[in-house]
């Protein structure tokens, strides 16, 4: 495939060229071009110049492409689907409903939301003045995808971006550009030149798009590590940051609660994406009288879980997306068992699989904090269980972590779930049920999770893409004259 720039595709300049690969069977599905810095200068100036006349678009008008863009992809939903399975690997049921369902329910949202924003008029401090707060878009915007979610999280930066009058330069994952480069030429090709732009390349692309001194705002979702570079790379530009950062999400088991739905529901919040989910559950702790008991109804669905190409609808769990998250699973295991962790299932490469990067569901027990399992973001079909004895205490083990994005509770006691949600910190808290999303609520993370206030979705989402001007206005300024000197 090519890069879109100011509505045409090009091949570009560079030799290189980014291969792309099917995790499931490691064969080649196509290639991408590099973008070369001059190429991202050239689709920064179409975005640029393209802002000069799309935040005067009526807000009407961007409503409607953002809604026939939310048809058109609901039309080409299964098609979606399957490329998304193809180049990242995740199961047709999850792709179909987790990530295209929502990405197209989330445009209407924004088509919506956009025409219901409104600012507000303030009490004047005399009757010749009117004062009012409008918002108005920022300009160019970076939009920098990871591979787990690659239409979702675009389209969860892109729609607001849009929506508000900014113009958008993309840089999609170098494991998963495809789905975002065929966004282009199916769903968002109504839209005029140089509003939506697309430029491939590694983390070179990155950071000369993040640097440009015409880039007004950067839509981020990725690790903790490449958000602070970010951070200090362009600390002296002064640009409006949104970054949605790693996460070590934590599930306290209480004794109090229903083991079996507990399981179950933990079996499918690790192990959905393979684990490759910033909310996945990675650490669980589990109140000591119901331990063991809890240990061996986990073990039990980790083991019942289907692996296998996310083609095959069979199948409840795909690949990783590619080796190197795959050798960091194995570095975690490692680390834990030479620890004194007790290994209870998985934890090695799948033999059924000769080809892919195919990682058993993988159980450890009695972890520490002195091992990797329970400090870094894993992002593999991997938990990590300890026990607890004290309620209190274990909020405290929840937030010794340096993430908090989220984190769950299984409880049947008011109490209990009452001091969770004031005492964890994390940006999103579930009771008894994890990982379920509301397009109309904000979602991030606080301390090494997020930045600033930043949140994605809601009216949260849409504010983040919009400065605030209040405006005042005297209309008789002769009025005014016995005030000044």
């Amino acid at each position: 495939m090519q890069m879109f720039i100011n509505g045409q595709w090009l091949d570009g300049s560079a030799s290189d060229r980014i291969p792309v690969l099917n995790p499931a069977t490691e064969e080649l599905i196509d290639t991408v071009p590099v973008a070369t810095d001059a190429e991202v200068d050239t689709a920064v100036a179409a975005a640029h110049e393209a802002f000069k006349t799309w935040r005067k678009v009526a807000v009407h008008d961007r409503s409607e492409m953002l809604r026939y863009a939310a048809e058109k992809l609901r039309n080409n939903a299964e098609a979606y689907a399957r490329l998304v399975t193809e180049e990242q690997g995740k199961t047709l049921a999850e792709n179909r409903e987790s990530e295209i369902q929502v990405s197209y329910e989330t445009l209407d949202y924004y088509a919506q939301l956009i025409k219901d924003n409104a600012g507000r008029v303030l009490p004047a401090r005399n009757p010749s003045t009117f004062n009012f707060v409008s918002k108005e878009p920022y300009g160019p915007t970076a939009c920098i995808v990871p591979f787990n979610y690659p239409v979702l999280l675009l389209i969860w930066k892109l729609a607001p971006a849009v929506a508000a009058g900014n113009t958008v330069v993309v840089k999609p994952s170098e494991k998963t550009p495809l789905s975002t480069l065929k966004l282009m030429e199916d769903v968002f090709d109504h839209f005029p030149p140089g509003v939506i732009n697309v430029v491939a390349g590694y983390s070179a692309t990155a950071k000369a798009l993040c640097r440009h001194p015409d880039i007004r705002t950067i839509a981020f979702t990725g690790s903790t590590a490449v958000g602070q570079s970010i951070v200090k790379e362009t600390a002296h530009q002064s640009k409006n940051l949104l970054l949605e950062l790693g996460g070590k999400d934590a599930a306290v088991v209480s004794q109090s609660s229903d083991l079996n739905l507990a399981a179950r529901a933990i079996s499918s919040s690790s192990l959905w994406n393979s684990g490759q989910i910033c909310t996945s559950t990675e650490r669980v702790f589990v109140h000591a009288s119901v331990y063991e008991e809890f240990l061996a109804l986990l073990k039990e669905r980790f083991e019942a879980i289907r692996l296998g190409d996310g083609m095959d609808e069979s199948n409840d769990v795909g690949p990783l997306c590619d080796a190197s998250g795959f050798e960091k699973i194995e570095r975690h295991v490692e680390d834990a068992v030479a620890k004194g962790a007790r290994l209870i299932t998985g934890g090695a490469r799948s033999k059924a699989h000769s080809k892919g990067y195919f990682f058993e569901p993988t159980i450890l027990a009695d972890t520490t904090l002195e091992m990797l399992c329970q400090t870094e973001e894993s992002f593999g079909p991997m938990v990590s269980i300890a026990a607890y004895e004290d309620f209190e205490d274990v909020i405290h083990r929840v937030n010794e972590s340096e993430y908090g994005l989220g984190a769950v509770l299984f409880s049947e006691n008011p109490r209990e779930v009452k001091a969770f949600f004031e005492d964890v910190k994390a940006g999103s808290i579930w009771i008894n049920e994890p990982l379920t999303d509301s397009i109309g609520g904000p979602f991030g993370g606080m301390k090494s999770s997020g930045f600033g206030d930043y949140r994605e979705l809601g009216q949260e989402g849409l504010s983040a893409f919009q400065e605030t001007k209040h405006v005042h206005w005297t209309f008789a300024p002769e009025a005014l004259q016995d005030d000044w000197f």
